[in-house]
């Protein structure tokens, strides 16, 4: 459990009266110090890596034409950008996005400024990504928008591809582990 060694690096005093992490604390440690958050990054990765791949493989497994994965630092660390077919920041002015993490976190305007700051711009991930989502407007516009991006996923036949690349790789595999056996055995 990594809490543990979150605990170990960050003390005692970021748990709640609970014992669980006081988020919120552990937010203020890592978002005023780079070394802090690279250390809390490399603690939780890892982890969180390995319970995304086992996910996307159920639903691979299950059928899905498509999964969503929610990754907040996508962009920064670019360690799984070379797994994804397809990338959407979901997009909105530089004073929207202050004014959603004040009001979301009830974080001053200097806190939300540090943790803004701490990221890669809005403008640089546009850039980055193959798709778009505005959400400067109303919640209408938006849910248009990713019915439109869904659509357009759902009617794709990319992952036709993907998963013939898979089945042929655990067939190789397989193959492979076969004629060891029958070598060792024999």
């Amino acid at each position: 459990d990594f809490s543990l060694l979150i605990v170990q690096h960050f003390g005692r005093e970021i748990l709640l009266d609970n014992g669980e992490i006081d988020r919120q604390k552990l937010g203020q440690i890592i978002f005023s110090s780079p070394e802090k958050r690279k250390l809390l990054n490399s603690i939780t990765h890892p982890e969180i890596h390995k319970e995304m791949f086992k996910q996307i493989l159920l639903y691979f497994l299950k059928g899905y034409r498509y999964v969503i994965l929610d990754v907040p630092l996508l962009f920064e660390t670019r360690r799984l950008t070379r797994f994804l077919t397809h990338t959407v920041v979901v997009y909105c002015d530089p004073a929207t996005q202050l004014s959603r993490l004040m009001q979301r976190d009830g974080l001053s305007p200097e806190e939300a400024e540090q943790r803004i700051g701490a990221q890669m711009p809005l403008k640089e991930k546009r850039g980055l990504a193959s798709h778009v989502i505005e959400n400067s407007g109303s919640r209408e516009d938006t849910h248009r928008q990713v019915l439109r991006l869904h659509t357009k996923l759902e009617d794709s036949m990319e992952f036709l591809v993907v998963r013939a690349v898979a089945v042929a790789a655990v067939a190789g595999l397989g193959g492979l582990f076969l004629c060891t056996v029958r070598l060792l055995v024999s």
